[in-house]
């Protein structure tokens, strides 16, 4: 990869229970941009966790506080990373919350989608506005968005969870047709479940640790001996980011270990995690 300019914007569900797990996951994300030559700014709504890896990292990465729900933010992150390093080549949109996947619809709350929308459709859709704004002048430009498996695989979240990512892979479609005709190219990658600090699964209450959860996520995944973590995707975000897929767009990247094809449906999965909760 060439030394670019990058923005990468994150936005967790907050548990104290997950503390550890979100801070992991966060590295995650950030270094291997800056590792192959980017120069990296990291935006999100906790300031010690975002301060702390940017020092972490050292050199050429920088953190900013930014709410993607909120359009001045937004604006903001953009406006600084351009005033810091002259350009932006690369939008990395990674915010997102969810809730619990054991929701039925009629017991959805109107407030409950209009919350996942919020940050999973309208941070994107913000995002990604903000970025053009700059790369279609420069004629190039790389916007990625962090979507799910739930936008192949019925049953993986709740339904308002589902709706915001699916709008995402729409948008990544509708961004692809307009923003192919000023060089840039519109990515995201959808993964299938990794424990993370998204209070998916509420380790605490059910008694099971973080560890033997990924263990039981890999033996019900289609690709046997590997366990999806963080870094994964992350790399995976890299490549789409990278010189090698420059003739790559449109693309929704699913890093799910080919369970997508196999298994259309894990509501069968999601309801004995329901009961383990009991």
């Amino acid at each position: 990869m060439n030394p670019a300019s990058s923005a990468a914007s994150h936005k967790r569900g907050q548990s104290r229970n997950h503390y550890r797990w979100c801070k992991r996951y966060r590295s995650k994300y950030g270094a291997p941009l800056h590792e192959h030559g980017a120069k990296v700014v990291i935006a999100d709504i906790q300031d010690n966790l975002g301060q702390t890896l940017a020092d972490k990292l050292g050199e050429n990465v920088s953190y900013i506080h930014c709410d993607v729900s909120n359009e001045e933010d937004i604006c903001n992150l953009i406006d600084t990373t351009i005033a810091k390093y002259g350009t932006l080549d690369i939008m990395y949109n990674n915010a997102g919350i969810c809730d619990s996947p054991f929701g039925r619809i009629l017991e959805t709350k109107k407030s409950d989608l209009e919350r996942m929308l919020n940050v999973n459709l309208v941070g994107a859709f913000l995002g990604a506005k903000h970025a053009a704004r700059v790369m279609v002048p420069q004629r190039k430009g790389c916007i990625l968005f962090t979507t799910s498996a739930a936008t192949s695989i019925a049953g993986l979240s709740s339904h308002a969870y589902a709706a915001s990512k699916c709008g995402v892979q729409g948008l990544v479609r509708n961004l692809t047709a307009e923003l192919g005709q000023h060089g840039i190219r519109v990515n995201c990658v959808s993964p299938y479940a990794v424990v993370t600090g998204m209070p998916i699964f509420d380790f605490e209450t059910a008694h099971v640790d973080p560890a033997q959860m990924e263990m039981a996520l890999s033996g019900i995944g289609n690709l046997q001996g590997q366990i999806l973590k963080a870094e994964g995707v992350a790399k995976a975000a890299l490549y789409l980011a990278s010189d090698e897929a420059n003739y790559v767009s449109g693309l929704n990247l699913l890093v799910d270990g080919g369970y997508s094809v196999v298994n259309p449906s894990m509501t069968k999965f999601v309801e004995s995690l329901g009961k383990l909760q009991k």
